[in-house]
């Protein structure tokens, strides 16, 4: 009661405040309306007594009656908000701009519920949707914070200061009289209208290339034209560009870029050779993936006479060819990532460099930034050194014949010539992986990556899960220790750098992945400081879980992701001091920069100026940020192209019954994986054969009349029934068992009728 009337008192006085000022006005300057200049404006906001006012508040306080001068006033206050001066609330009324101001990119989530702006440094704001301000996905905003959005800052958005997205990929639809471009991405919540004379051809239900001619507005809403028609939804040779546009991937380089790389040359000049370390004549192998063509990386392993294991690793010298500031480094460091796609790449570099001058081929003369380390029979680096190389690379390795080799089949036998160096490789392999066992690492997040299996139109045919032998871990702990190593050099030198961070998670996203695995009746130790030795032991835990792979999906979301950073706080998943990115220089821009800081610290003897610490820790704070951003935007192309192909996939098995494992639960329906594919769809509750409720705390769907319960790790029998190409969903229905075997039976007897019809066919063919 006493709060009310406090606040009665107070708003009494504001009113009284604000009509004394309105007769002010009147005695002063009279009857007469009067137009303030934009500083008696911006006095009125800046007024320690000020009470945020509407526009027609404003119009009555300066005494403004005329048509035209209260447009004049709307103009200039429009103009003090899009320069940010002031801003304007939902409630209509203005206020100024006290501080706060950010900048950066909003990216909205595919829920719509809530976008995120990341500031050029990196820091994090949460904007709810209905605080957005007609933003759009990409777009650089101007943001005021405004309050807290659990452990982050909640702001608004003041105003756009630059459109991200100038296209998009969509389907085009048509409503009687009326064209539109609905986009492919939900993060684009709108239709686009389309002109009659934008219409370019297409036809309802083409994918199309469009371009935005206007953006959202209070007033209308968006319109685009048709810029490209790419073809039908189902065609999978849509899928690429689907991709490049949605991501804004750069597929050709410029003709600059182009011009530099045509005059290096094919081969290694001998004076490039001079003065480096000489391993030509060393046995040591590339180990990659059959498809590779970019070998980044070749490793040689000896046992001293000591008894310890002299591991080095060569890798590609590209900073001796892509210098600073030309027209090939800029290129590199926009794109800054290689990007793999199922059946293709978008190199960060031309191929004449990336599978030419730089790749580690076969019997060629290669140089290299060479890292050499002594290791102890514990797994630790007793000594090192590293300098510039030069290699010719003795055999070019697959991963799957050298793990033919070590499981003993047949296909391994063309590399006994190599038996000593292979079974080196793995006894050292297997000391490097138990030191980071001991210090509580993780090790066995496999994931759920695929590989899928494309005919010559670009279909898929076949989704084949990738599993990890013992050669993909030999180079695995090989590169983790390379990287290690580097990464310790600079932070006990105390001087910038680039490091690959990883912060550890928070503790509320852990208790989600506590409640899940609660929920499948896992019991899961929780300490308020969580050290990764509990994820991994949890991994071990659950190995030969039927929801392994739902498991490790669920504890990599509920860990940050990894970034570039200057600032060194050590990698949480592999429980390392100091980490970076050395060992992959063709595709990954980083890991450029680390060879020319290694070259620099070699040539200065790790000692350097004031100024030149200054000039190097800006520059790395912008290029962590920067490369941090397009390994994110390669990660998510990459996402989507797979989920393109498994879709077209599974499109082909419409009405096919497979074994799934539910996977969450919600009050909608069941999230289901087929788990040999991993493809993900939804049986929504509606299929169901009875009217289900949801439990919340013990996330499971309860039968009003059976009883019975839908929980995780359910297995069902459950048929195709939809997939949707535009909406990336996929839909099942839940078969049982009787269900299942009338089907069977019906298969069985349509078989026994074509078999029948075959005798008869041949019988005639013969007469």
């Amino acid at each position: 009661m006493l709060y009310d009337e406090i606040n009665g008192i107070i708003f009494l006085q504001t009113q009284v405040c604000y009509y004394l000022q309105i007769v002010k006005n009147v005695i002063i300057r009279g009857e007469e309306s009067w137009m303030p200049k934009k500083t008696e404006l911006k006095k009125l906001f800046k007024q320690e007594n000020y009470t945020p006012m509407t526009y027609k508040e404003i119009c009555r306080y300066f005494n403004i009656s005329e048509s035209k001068e209260k447009q004049l006033l709307k103009k200039q206050l429009e103009e003090l908000v899009a320069s940010g001066y002031i801003f304007k609330g939902d409630d209509g009324r203005y206020q100024l701009t006290k501080g706060n101001l950010l900048t950066g990119v909003i990216e909205f989530t595919r829920s719509g519920n809530i976008a995120f702006v990341t500031t050029e440094d990196g820091q994090e704001i949460a904007v709810p949707i209905e605080k957005t301000n007609l933003a759009m996905h990409k777009d650089k905003v101007q943001v005021q914070i405004i309050g807290k959005w659990y452990e982050l800052p909640e702001g608004r958005v003041l105003r756009i200061l630059e459109r991200g997205i100038k296209q998009f990929v969509g389907v085009f639809e048509t409503r009687g009289q009326f064209a539109f471009v609905i986009p492919d991405d939900p993060k684009l919540p709108y239709e686009f209208k389309v002109q009659i004379e934008n219409i370019n051809g297409a036809k309802p239900g083409m994918k199309v290339v469009a371009e935005i001619t206007k953006y959202p507005s209070t007033k209308r809403g968006p319109e685009a034209r048709v810029v490209e028609v790419l073809g039908r939804v189902e065609d999978p040779a849509t899928d690429f560009p689907t991709v490049v546009v949605k991501h804004n991937l750069p597929v050709q380089f410029p003709d600059e870029v182009m011009e530099e790389a045509a005059k290096l040359p094919d081969k290694v000049p001998e004076e490039d050779i001079e003065g480096r370390w000489d391993f030509r004549n060393e046995i040591i192998v590339t180990i990659d993936g059959i498809d590779a063509k970019d070998f980044d990386d070749a490793v040689q392993v000896k046992r001293l006479p000591n008894g310890n294991y002299l591991l080095g690793v060569h890798i590609a010298d590209v900073s001796h060819y892509v210098k600073p500031n030309t027209a090939l480094d800029k290129e590199a460091f926009n794109r800054a990532t290689s990007v793999y796609l199922a059946d293709r790449v978008i190199p960060m570099l031309p191929f004449k460099l990336s599978n030419g001058l730089c790749s580690l081929v076969q019997g060629e003369d290669r140089l290299v930034m060479s890292l050499l380390m002594e290791i102890n029979k514990e797994g630790d680096v007793v000594d090192y050194k590293v300098g510039n190389g030069v290699i010719r690379s003795y055999r070019r390795l697959v991963y799957d014949d050298v793990n033919a080799f070590l499981e003993g089949r047949p296909e391994g036998d063309k590399l006994k010539d190599l038996a000593e160096h292979i079974y080196l490789m793995k006894e050292l392999k297997d000391i490097l992986r138990e030191n980071r066992r001991r210090r509580g690492a993780i090790l066995d997040i496999e994931g759920d990556e695929v590989k899928i299996v494309l005919d010559e139109k670009g279909h898929a045919v076949d989704i084949i899960p990738r599993k990890r032998g013992e050669s993909e871990v030999i180079i695995e702990e090989f590169m983790i220790k390379a990287n290690e190593t580097v990464a310790e050099i600079f932070h006990s030198a105390d001087i910038p750098f680039i490091y690959r961070i990883h912060e550890e998670p928070d503790f509320d996203t852990l208790l989600q992945l506590k409640n899940y695995l609660s929920a499948i009746g896992i019991t899961m130790k929780l300490p308020q400081h969580v050290h990764p030795k509990v994820l991994q032991e949890l991994l071990e835990k659950t190995k030969d879980h039927p929801l392994r792979s739902s498991i490790q999906r669920l504890m990599v979301r509920s860990m940050k992701r990894a970034i570039y950073s200057p600032s060194n706080v050590g990698h949480f998943g592999l429980a390392s001091e100091a980490y970076t990115h050395f060992t992959s220089p063709i595709r990954r821009y980083p890991d450029l920069i680390v060879h020319r800081l290694l070259k620099m610290y070699l040539e200065k003897g790790g000692k350097l100026s004031k100024k030149e610490i200054k000039s190097l820790q800006k520059y790395l704070e912008k290029a962590a940020v920067h490369c941090s951003k397009r390994e994110r935007v390669a990660d998510e192309a990459e996402w989507d192209y797979d989920a393109l192909k498994k879709i077209d996939y599974i499109s082909n098995h419409i009405g096919e019954v497979y074994k799934v494992v539910v996977t969450s639960v919600a009050k909608f329906g069941l999230f289901v994986e087929i788990p040999d594919k991993y493809i993900s769809g939804l049986i929504h509750i509606s299929t169901l054969d009875d009217y289900y409720y949801y439990d919340e705390q013990r996330s499971v769907l309860i039968g009003k009349h059976t009883g019975r319960i839908y929980k995780i790790g359910d297995v069902l029998n459950a048929k195709v029934v939809k997939a949707d190409k535009i909406r990336m969903e996929i839909d099942f229905v839940e078969v049982s068992e009787e269900e299942l075997e009338i089907e069977r039976e019906i298969e069985r007897e349509l078989a026994q009728i074509e078999q029948k019809k075959d005798k008869k066919s041949k019988k005639k063919r013969k007469k």
